[in-house]
């Protein structure tokens, strides 16, 4: 226990130096406003911020990233209350409640209610991120190259639930998509150089920052240009205080930790996201809600779910990112890869390694989720005025740092190159309604899965037998089957017509 608690009073004294505060006020603050702006999500903030981290210290430069990954989150609901235009996708179920609060007059003090929901939804996960984190590591030690190759198929299997239009296949081609990025450059066991067409920048591999910036950023860009998206042209009326009461915190209590603990497990599940864990909240708090009929017309109890559970999420997707070096959403992907970049190697040696570092992790995100709380409460008039920037204004920003962004990490011309192809590869799958954080996921998963394979296969003298009878395997192989057999049409069909048969001969 004196270990623990020394860890947190190191962690603390680090995060309360002068310049460390004064990461956390700009990256908040910049996080706010990037999820406030409709169409800039929290991963691609992330993905640009990170490039502009290299040159910072480790413990600098991930308190950035965190405090932009918390800000953003939050900052999304922002736009979803004032102007019922989501912010982020984790704020869709905020608009739900928020807008119709807003249209009633009540808007400063719907965005209260979001800004008390989301920091008591992250602090919930944050002790659960110490409770479930350290135990996490220790099992994850038992791990070998035939469960690590499991792991990542598991992650990309997942990937294929984050489609917008419910098409598991578009996920599965996403995410098979980035494991073949992966496969470019030399590989990891010999050094031999694959797929790389003759072009020698290609023999080191595609990089991560390229690509994501690419997909995130200069597609949202292209997306803009065809769009020909204008200014936001309605403006939220003023009310009220901003500041929630605590009778109102205390009320729904019950809903708030249920909310925190449901994000938390749903951040946990590798590549589902916080608008899963917002909505998941915000059914179960309706399916347990006294007050059913107000959910959809303002129901300041539907709100808090929706923002405790997409919060909660940001800390849970963080425990198997650092322990298992899988993320548990698309922003927790780039954060693994910001992780590299600044000789933090995630995984099940975590513990071992740096054992203090997943306790500066909770620390920073308690004071990014401090400063989401006094900027919620301060900052509402300026939201709206943010909110009104033009895409004509913002895009060639976003444009620049992207061009930057990449070329800063290497000097390499070449890197710029593959963040516009990647950007126009992004583009068309977008059009196409393919998701892109399976396209991350498998670019992330890529050098895991073909290491443990052949690494696996040489342990065995090329015997698959292990991959299959190992009892860590043999469950990941269970769940994987019966996620792949779940999500296909016709098994969903036979299940529910055997389902109804059996119900119509109990009738």
């Amino acid at each position: 226990m004196m270990t623990v608690l020394d860890s947190l009073a190191q962690a603390f004294a680090n995060i309360t130096q002068p310049m460390m505060l004064f990461h956390v006020v700009w990256a908040t603050l910049l996080g706010i406003f990037v999820g406030s702006l409709p169409g800039l999500t929290a991963t691609m903030g992330v993905a640009l911020l990170t490039t502009l981290t290299y040159g910072m210290g480790r413990d600098p430069a991930i308190l950035v990233l965190i405090c932009m990954y918390v800000g953003a989150i939050y900052g999304g609901s922002r736009s979803a209350i004032l102007l019922n235009i989501p912010g982020t996708p984790a704020s869709a179920a905020t608009s739900l409640d928020g807008y119709p609060l807003a249209k009633a007059g009540k808007a400063a003090k719907a965005m209260a209610l979001a800004t008390t929901g989301s920091a008591l939804g992250t602090f919930v996960g944050i002790v659960m991120l110490m409770l479930i984190a350290p135990p996490l590591a220790s099992i994850a030690l038992k791990f070998g190259s035939y469960e690590f190759f499991w792991l990542a198929v598991f992650g990309i299997m997942i990937s294929g639930q984050l489609t917008a239009d419910g098409n598991v296949l578009k996920g599965y081609i996403a995410g098979l998509l980035g494991l073949s990025i992966a496969m470019i450059g030399s590989e990891g066991i010999h050094a031999y150089v694959r797929f790389d067409f003759g072009i020698r920048e290609m023999s080191g591999g595609i990089g991560l920052i390229p690509v994501m910036v690419g997909v995130f950023g200069f597609a949202e860009v292209l997306t803009a240009i065809s769009s020909r998206r204008g200014v936001v042209e309605r403006s939220p009326e003023k009310s009220g205080r901003s500041m929630p009461k605590l009778a109102e915190v205390v009320k729904h209590r019950v809903t708030i930790i249920r909310s925190g603990i449901i994000g938390t497990f749903i951040g946990i599940i590798p590549g589902v996201g916080e608008d899963i864990g917002a909505w998941a909240s915000y059914a179960a708090a309706r399916s347990r809600s006294k007050e059913r009929d107000k959910y959809g017309k303002g129901s300041q109890e539907g709100l808090i779910a929706a923002e405790t559970g997409n919060s909660a999420v940001v800390p849970g997707s963080l425990i198997p990112a650092i322990t298992l070096a899988v993320p548990g959403s698309a922003a927790s992907a780039v954060l693994i890869a910001a992780l590299f970049i600044h000789g933090i190697r995630p995984g099940p040696m975590i513990m071992i390694e740096q054992p203090d570092f997943i306790y500066s992790i909770a620390v920073m995100l308690l004071f990014a989720t401090f400063a989401i709380f006094v900027f919620g409460v301060t900052l509402t008039p300026l939201f709206v005025a943010v909110l009104k920037i033009p895409y004509s204004y913002l895009m060639p920003v976003v444009f620049t740092l992207c061009v930057i962004g990449p070329y800063a990490i290497s000097q390499r011309l070449f890197d710029v190159w593959v963040m516009a192809v990647f950007g126009v590869i992004g583009f068309i799958l977008r059009k196409m309604n393919y998701p892109m954080p399976p396209l991350v996921l498998g670019i992330i998963l890529g050098a895991l899965l073909d290491k443990s394979l052949r690494r696996g296969l040489i342990l065995s003298d090329g015997d698959l037998t292990p991959f299959f009878t190992r009892p860590i395997s043999a469950i990941f192989v269970a769940i994987i089957l019966f996620g792949v057999l779940s999500g296909i049409p016709s098994m969903r069909r036979l299940v529910t017509g055997k389902n109804k048969g059996t119900a119509t001969r109990e009738q």
